[in-house]
């Protein structure tokens, strides 16, 4: 947050006193950044809170929220600076002043930098929102290489190429909107609780492992915030006491947690197993067809 708010200053006043725009673009681009960084630190800290008796599931939802009003944010400045480019088109103006080419590269090799600080912590972490700054910083590099590009093609061309500048802006404003969508996305998916497949699949891999468990279907996983809240059904020996299949589960939700941290709970269904040849192959497919009748509890 530091960082994109010397940026901004740096790259608005460059941008006004060396009459580029698209210099202009890239400091409210930063500006974006400082208002993102700060809802995601926000919806982080929000997310890291104990579940409680009204929110037993935990906050992990806030993190997402936060993602999403990233995403509405930066798509907002994307317009705005998309409406100001046009009009500068339209309208007569100085050339940009050469040193602000000199900005732009201090300023790429800087976002680039966050760019790679920030996606470190994201995988260390596995938190969508903080990846999303991540892909931000490194969309404000490509904003500003086309700057870059727009601000030189007016230096060489002269006097009538002043409006590359601006058009330089316009590109940036597409990549902006563009990125506000690739930042939603993710964010959209975690909401709906879309399947984690990867997650789901090592999950169901881990069970069929554990002792008493003769198949694993329906294993299915959404992530929340920065974990993973899994449902599985698992087969046992129909002549099994209830105590024991209730000592299986546990093991399941032992074993899976054990090999994947990231892992909140599992909530382990319990099945009677018809299946007259035991050990065939345990199914660790995601399984979401209904059970056959002989399969029902």
């Amino acid at each position: 947050m530091l960082a994109n708010v010397l940026l901004a200053i740096v790259k608005l006043v460059a941008g006004l006193v060396g009459h580029a725009y698209a210099l202009v673009a890239d400091a409210v681009e930063s500006l974006a950044d400082i208002i993102g960084s700060a809802v995601i630190w926000g919806g982080l800290r929000v997310a890291a809170l104990p579940p409680s008796e009204r929110h037993p599931y935990g906050y992990g939802k806030a993190e997402p929220l936060a993602g999403l009003a990233v995403a509405c944010i930066i798509a907002s400045a994307g317009i705005g600076i998309a409406v100001k480019a046009v009009n500068e088109i339209i309208t007569p103006h100085h050339a940009p002043a050469p040193f602000t080419l000199g900005v732009l590269l201090g300023v790429i090799v800087v976002k680039e930098v966050l760019f790679r600080v920030v996606r470190r912590a994201a995988k260390r972490t596995g938190s969508n929102a903080v990846a999303a700054d991540a892909v931000h910083h490194r969309a404000d590099a490509i904003t500003s290489v086309a700057a870059g590009i727009g601000i030189g093609v007016a230096l060489i061309g002269g006097p009538g190429w002043e409006p590359a500048d601006d058009w330089a802006a316009l590109v940036a404003a597409a990549i902006i909107i563009w990125n506000a969508w690739s930042i939603a996305k993710p964010s959209l998916r975690e909401l709906l609780d879309a399947q984690a497949p990867a997650v789901s699949m090592e999950a169901a891999r881990v069970a069929a492992g554990v002792a008493g468990v003769r198949r694993v279907e329906k294993s299915r996983a959404r992530k929340s915030g920065m974990g993973e809240w899994i449902d599985m059904h698992v087969w046992v020996d129909p002549a099994m006491s209830v105590r024991a299949a209730h000592g299986v589960a546990h093991a399941v939700k032992d074993a899976v947690k054990a090999a994947l941290p990231t892992v909140r709970d599992v909530l382990i269904h319990v099945e009677p197993d018809a299946d007259p040849h035991p050990g065939a192959g345990s199914d660790i497919s995601v399984d979401r067809s209904t059970p056959r009748a002989d399969q029902r509890p």
